[in-house]
């Protein structure tokens, strides 16, 4: 007998491996997901504009990167002795205006050029709630502990959504005709705006990648928010705040979009992968020189043998980490 509800998943016609880049854009889920990339060494890029939450600041960024759009001080805003973007997170933010304006456009080069040769762009919508800063109507990613008096709260509508990526994608295809494009609603809950509004909000943000999708057949949309909802439905699957997935909701559903997503024989060498840089990670301890002697010999040979065979793998910090120990 089955005690929960599997989401079906259809596997993807493209597939992911090594060789195919991929980005990650959006909501903090964006940066959970895309550290699974990151630790089994796939071509990624996450969030280069930091944690984008709303439709609106997600596909401005998308929009800039297409632009090559190169910031300036002007660009920016200064308050309480910092420089901010309202396009960014708090992550670009600085005393010093040229170390925040050197930042924003390392990520922005870097980001175009990824985004050129990607073949997936992953975009994670958190809410369908925006800001908008009052003295000229700009929505914002970010509002950096601004006074709330200077902006309002905004609830968008499914169509207008759908309306302003229409464009985006339009512009994507144009860009990167082997792009695939898969849409996804964050499974962390806005609480902030009660049980009622945080499905509301991820009721619109649902329905207007729906309403995308039915308009484009390229499109596809992978069922994190679902998945957290009726397979993982339990408290004992959230961290402390009872607002985030745990690590081990999140792994689990990683292990769902590698299932759908990754190209035949991908899993093999992701696995292989892994073991290297979870070893890596993992501080050795113990006063057996011989033991980690033999510690350090065994994984530099795996390391060796993995280069041998896949030279496109990145495995250059883990190889430094294992000589130095």
């Amino acid at each position: 007998m089955e005690f929960r509800t599997k989401i079906d998943i259809s596997p993807s016609k493209a597939g992911i491996n090594y060789e195919s880049p991929v980005m990650l854009i959006g909501s903090c889920f964006a940066n959970e997901i895309g550290r699974h990339f990151e630790n089994g060494k796939l071509k990624s890029l996450v969030n280069p504009f930091g944690v984008l939450y709303n439709p609106l600041s997600t596909g401005r960024a998308i929009d800039l990167i297409m632009e090559g759009k190169v910031f300036s001080k002007d660009d920016l805003f200064f308050y309480d002795r910092k420089y901010l973007s309202f396009y960014h997170d708090t992550g670009f933010s600085s005393e010093d205006a040229g170390y925040s304006l050197k930042k924003i456009n390392s990520s922005l080069s870097e980001a175009r050029r990824l985004l050129s040769g990607a073949g997936f762009l992953f975009i994670t919508f958190g809410t369908a709630r925006i800001f908008k800063l009052n003295e000229n109507n700009m929505p914002v990613a970010n509002c950096h502990k601004i006074p709330a008096a200077r902006f309002s709260r905004h609830l968008l509508e499914t169509g207008d959504i759908a309306e302003y990526w229409d464009n985006i994608i339009q512009k994507l295809q144009q860009f990167n005709k082997d792009l695939n494009i898969v849409f996804t609603v964050s499974p962390v809950r806005h609480l902030k705006d009660g049980a009622h509004g945080n499905q509301v909000s991820k009721s619109i943000l649902i329905t207007a990648i729906d309403k995308l999708i039915s308009r484009n057949s390229e499109l596809s949309y992978f069922p994190s928010y679902e998945i957290m909802l009726d397979e993982l439905r339990d408290y004992r699957f959230y961290k402390k705040d009872m607002i985030h997935p745990s690590d081990v909701a999140v792994e689990y559903i990683w292990d769902r979009l590698r299932e759908s997503y990754f190209r035949p024989g991908t899993e093999q060498i992701y696995q292989r992968v892994l073991k290297i840089s979870e070893a890596a990670r993992h501080i050795v301890l113990g006063n057996d020189p011989g033991e980690l002697t033999r510690f350090k010999e065994a994984m530099l040979t795996r390391i060796q043998k993995l280069k041998n065979d896949y030279p496109i793998i990145d495995l250059t910090e883990e190889e430094k980490y294992f000589r130095g120990l």
